[in-house]
């Protein structure tokens, strides 16, 4: 699938201890590649950077991407060919409670991070990850394409779309000749999939509330959501990556990758699949008055990654769920039993 690009290649993860880059760190390790990590510590026990014993597979380092200096000589010591910037404060509502923090990691982080590229030659290629609520949603029916406007009402929205700038102005200002590396921004959202459980978030709420049998509680239950297991983009960005790579500076830019139309459902409806692939649970619809604003609808245009690209989704609906279920369902496994079954997620999803 991506033809022994990664193979003994260095690669930097920044983020490698959360849920998306330790995925995006096994699935690199199966791809043969050298992973270094710079993440703070992971959160909870149950993450999948803990229960797949990642520590012992991976370089990893603990380092807040806020401070410059100390990245930059990350960068220096350990020389990377390809680097993926996953490391954020992923939550809208933490972006809410502590907006500063928010616009710290993610805006300056990112500068951070490009500013370490630019600085160490090896580098041949740099995928920044945001968010799909970079864009200035107006909820519209239809899927927001690359070049539509950013924006950002809620801080968390809002630091992520001022990245997608910062990045533009580095691609346009230092990364734009032959010798430069080569620099994109991806945007997903919606993601799902075993390992993440973090708070104020659909399915790891979900799962701890029929741990405990107690009612899965949904708050805006008719919100509709463009979801994804978080195997589909990180095929992307892998993708993306090796591209950019080869020195083709035609993939620079920023990219979309949402999953199909027909994952496009409510979170009413997700938390019914999740009940149905648990085997037991209830649903109580409880209306919040939330002084938080929350979309009820955004989706992403995919156009130009199925046509520029060649990369598609591959999961529907009830495959989503499915593999995301199973990959909850770990308690009383090895962390090799764990690892094991992950890697036989990204192997079956390949071959699809």
């Amino acid at each position: 699938m991506f033809d022994n690009m990664y193979k003994d290649k260095k690669v930097i993860i920044t983020g490698d201890t959360g849920f998306k880059g330790s995925w995006l760190a096994i699935w690199l390790l199966n791809l043969g590649a050298n992973v270094v990590g710079i993440s703070m510590p992971p959160q909870t026990p149950r993450d999948s950077y803990v229960v797949c014993g990642l520590s012992e597979k991976i370089t990893h380092i603990d380092q807040d991407i806020r401070d410059y200096d100390a990245l930059r000589k990350i960068f220096g010591e350990y020389r990377p060919k390809i680097v993926f910037h996953l490391a954020a404060q992923a939550i809208v509502l933490g972006g809410y409670q502590d907006p500063l923090k928010t616009y710290s990691t993610n805006f300056m982080g990112t500068v951070n991070v490009l500013e370490a590229i630019r600085h160490t030659e090896s580098v041949k290629a740099g995928v920044i990850i945001t968010t799909d609520k970079c864009y200035g949603n107006r909820e519209w029916v239809y899927g927001y394409r690359e070049t539509d406007r950013l924006g950002g009402n809620d801080p968390y929205s809002a630091s992520k779309a001022a990245c997608e700038m910062a990045i533009a102005s580095y691609s346009q200002s230092f990364f734009n000749d032959d010798n430069s590396a080569n620099i994109a921004s991806v945007r997903a959202g919606n993601i799902i999939g075993g390992g993440d459980w973090a708070e104020n978030r659909i399915v790891p709420d979900c799962v701890r509330a029929l741990e405990k049998n107690g009612p899965i509680i949904l708050r805006n239950p008719n919100a509709v959501r463009p979801w994804q297991h978080v195997l589909e983009p990180l095929s992307g960005y892998i993708k993306l990556g090796s591209l950019l790579y080869t020195d083709a500076k035609e993939f620079t830019g920023p990219w979309n990758f949402g999953p199909s139309s027909n994952n496009m459902v409510t979170v009413k409806e997700l938390a019914e699949k999740v009940i149905e692939n648990w085997g037991h649970g209830e649903i109580l619809c409880q209306s919040e008055n939330n002084k938080f604003s929350e979309a009820n609808l955004l989706h992403l245009d995919i156009s130009k990654a199925v046509n520029k690209l060649g990369w598609q989704p591959k999961l529907d609906f009830a495959d989503t769920v499915s593999y995301t279920i199973d990959e909850y369902k770990v308690d009383g496994m090895k962390e090799e039993e764990i690892y094991r079954q992950r890697i036989e997620h990204i192997q079956d999803y390949m071959v699809k």
